[in-house]
């Protein structure tokens, strides 16, 4: 006796008329956006009512402390002034597509537009962070550090003296960027000491006339800064960090010391783990893999709108043969820069560099 076999062709094929989608991590830029200068990410939707192709946000800085009138002077004529400069945002085109003709479609046992939409909906999501993570890394606006020359690093170095960090002492400042970051090696890794040291340089960086970067602000009058760290610059903290969560109460959201996976709390600092931001190696004699991190105040960042994400149809549809769904936005992202006394200043960021091997 012989079983029949059903040939190849005849074989009936099932297929799943659901899509699974790769993994795309949300934007953990989100819950630091808003629309006042208390907000970390600033954003400003003004141009979707009204025509142009750049927004000016408006910086302005304290008055001076230092003297008062005591009533012993008139006021007119010994008025203070106001410092103030404003920073220009730039709005590009943001836009991509996907299109399927019908035969593909007929065979296809999903949805292809369908899931062409949630693709599109995750990469405009991600071109975002992307940008967002540009942003904090630039040396000039609109000049990303991958991208700048070595005479932009050292000019922007050069700037914020007073607000960047190299490793683990203020002492491994030099004036020639790719020599500073020589003197990272390989045992400075981040650690809990550096975050605090971190918040110092934010409270002392010189203003016009303030009292340092300003921090975000919550509650009746706490304060607190956000540090935008890698993945390994993350692992590096949280071993550092473990035997004060072991020694901390239960751990929970109410625990000031532990606020889950992709967050730690040091000092008055949240350590935001925001695992695109990519490392590099130094070029030292023995080069030492290195990671960026950036701690940030108000005003950090600056996202203008003039038009927010929106679904677009492809026309030219071959007589309906052809079927093409897009999204288009109209955005643009820069970190915000002061010009004071004619030196571009990083306005609300301390931007620092650390040891982050990935064999550890």
């Amino acid at each position: 006796m012989a079983n029949t076999v059903i040939s190849p062709a005849a074989r009936a094929k099932q297929w799943d008329n659901k899509f699974w989608m790769e993994y795309v991590r949300d934007s953990r830029f989100k819950r630091y956006m808003g629309s006042d200068e208390n907000s970390i990410i600033q954003v400003n939707r003004d141009l979707t009512k009204k025509k142009g192709d750049a927004i000016t946000f408006n910086l302005v800085g304290a008055l001076d402390a230092t003297t008062s009138n005591d009533g012993s002077t008139a006021l007119v004529g010994n008025e203070k002034q106001l410092p103030n400069e404003g920073f220009q945002v730039t709005v590009k085109v943001v836009r991509d597509a996907v299109v399927v003709n019908g035969l593909e479609e007929q065979a296809s046992a999903f949805d292809v537009r369908e899931a062409g939409r949630v693709a599109l909906k995750d990469l405009s999501m991600r071109l975002l962070k992307n940008a967002i993570i540009t942003a904090l890394g630039s040396v000039a606006t609109g000049v990303s550090y991958t991208a700048a020359t070595a005479t932009q690093r050292n000019t922007w170095n050069a700037n914020n003296v007073d607000r960047v960090l190299y490793g683990d002492a203020v002492a491994n400042y030099n004036a020639t960027h790719a020599t500073a970051l020589n003197a990272v090696t390989g045992t400075m890794r981040m650690s809990k000491e550096i975050v605090s040291l971190a918040k110092r340089i934010a409270q002392g960086a010189k203003t016009v006339n303030g009292d340092g970067i300003r921090p975000y602000k919550y509650g009746e009058d706490e304060e607190t800064y956000v540090m935008y760290v890698g993945k390994l610059t993350y692992r590096d903290l949280k071993e550092d960090l473990a035997e004060v969560h072991e020694n901390a109460r239960e751990r929970s959201k109410e625990n000031p010391l532990f606020t889950g996976t992709t967050s730690l709390y040091w000092d008055g600092v949240v350590i935001r783990e925001i695992p695109e931001i990519a490392g590099f190696n130094n070029t030292a004699g023995t080069p030492v893999r290195v990671e960026p991190w950036y701690l940030c105040g108000s005003q950090a960042i600056a996202v203008a709108w003039a038009q927010t994400t929106k679904t677009t149809l492809r026309k030219e549809d071959d007589y309906g043969y052809q079927n093409g769904v897009g999204f288009m936005e109209i955005r643009g992202v820069e970190k915000v820069v002061w010009d004071q006394d004619g030196t571009p200043k990083d306005w609300g960021m301390v931007t620092g560099f650390v040891a982050a091997p990935l064999d550890a």
